[in-house]
């Protein structure tokens, strides 16, 4: 072994060398100086938080700081990251900063978040960061603080709020805001979707297929809800938990309506392999999901796509998982064919009512091109 190891550290040399880093890293803090995020943290005694050298938080004393390597060490030591900052995120790949950076939309959902008060927190340009944003969430920055607000519109109604109040705490600043962004995405109006649906009407229709029993459910705008599963009773059960306080009525009971006539046509599509029904929907979802699942209606019979193909189709090609995301959240069986998307590599990938049904989907009408 060297004798060049095995001499003593100079520790002087040592404390001078890590002192004049210290001091040179409080310049960068005192600048705000954003290239120094991820290369140290900071963290302040007194307060037990460490930030990036870039937070805009309130200057702390320097007899009150702290500096680290890196957040697992400040960590280590006790410390928690800060809330406004997200330090840990600038050490980390786009993809983690950008998830941090939806958080910090969620916290403040109510607020008003232009894109260079975003691009700022982040760090990055304006431009760099709306696409950077696109990528990794498949939505704009501005689509899914409208989406987290609605969210949150729903919860607070859920839990009781006023149709006013709630609008105020998501940060809609007018009613007719209100009901202009939640209209989509509820179903039915504000004031019905708070009840739990009370005083909305949905008919529904269970029928035996090939493929196990299956579910039609309608408000008057259209069908919400095609689902297949054990049973009736089950099937019934997971439409009552998402309208618990909806009138609920049997199609056989219902004067005059369609649903029956659907449920058969549907169930023709099912087991002849007839053509899909064309019936209005009555869609509950994002932006970017509702997109998805239109393009989904496009694709024709013994055709499928990958989940690329798919994002590609909505104009955010690099939003992949966010594509394979929105049909998983299909609620409308069969009349949104979700069933057609595949991985890229040719394997089924994921299916909502389960492997068997989609592989049995797939092979039926691949046979019924074949003989085209």
């Amino acid at each position: 072994m060297p004798l060049a190891i095995l001499a003593p550290p100079r520790y002087g040399a040592d404390v001078a060398t890590s002192e004049t880093l210290d001091e040179a890293r409080w310049q960068q803090v005192t600048a705000r100086d954003r290239s120094g995020d991820g290369q140290f943290v900071y963290a302040v005694k007194t307060t037990g938080i460490y930030c990036r050298p870039s937070c805009s938080s309130r200057l702390a004393k320097r007899a009150n700081v702290r500096f680290f390597a890196a957040p697992a060490e400040a960590e280590i030591a006790g410390f928690r990251p800060c809330r406004r900052c997200y330090p840990a995120a600038a050490q980390e790949p786009a993809a983690a900063l950008m998830q941090a950076m939806a958080a910090y939309i969620d916290a403040h959902a109510e607020e008003a978040l232009p894109l260079a008060r975003l691009a700022e927190q982040a760090g990055m340009s304006a431009a760099h960061f709306q696409r950077a944003f696109k990528a990794a969430l498949g939505v704009s920055p501005r689509d899914y603080q409208a989406a987290r607000r609605v969210a949150r519109f729903k919860l607070a109604l859920r839990e009781g709020e006023t149709v006013l109040g709630a609008g105020l705490d998501a940060g809609f600043a007018s009613t007719s805001r209100l009901y202009h962004a939640a209209d989509g995405s509820l179903g039915m109006t504000p004031s019905a979707y708070r009840a739990g649906g009370a005083g909305e009407v949905i008919t529904h229709a269970v029928r035996e297929t090939a493929l196990g029993p299956l579910m039609m459910a309608a408000t008057a705008r259209g069908v919400c809800f095609v689902q297949f599963g054990t049973s009736a009773e089950a099937l019934l059960e997971q439409l009552a938990a998402e309208f618990p306080k909806a009138a609920l009525l049997r199609a056989a009971l219902a004067s005059a309506a369609p649903l029956d006539a659907w449920m058969e046509a549907l169930a023709t599509h099912i087991e002849s392999a007839a053509p899909r029904p064309d019936l209005p929907l009555d869609l509950r979802g994002t932006a970017f999901q509702i997109s998805v699942w239109r393009f989904l209606m496009s694709v024709k019979p013994g055709d499928v796509v990958s989940y690329s193909e798919v994002a590609a189709a909505t104009g955010k090609p690099r939003a992949v998982r966010a594509a394979a995301s929105a049909c998983a959240a299909n609620r409308i069986a069969l009349l949104i064919p979700c069933h057609r998307a595949l991985r890229a590599d040719g394997s089924l990938g994921g299916y909502r009512w389960g492997m068997d049904r989609k592989r049995a989907l797939l092979d039926a009408e691949r046979r019924i091109k074949a003989s085209d």
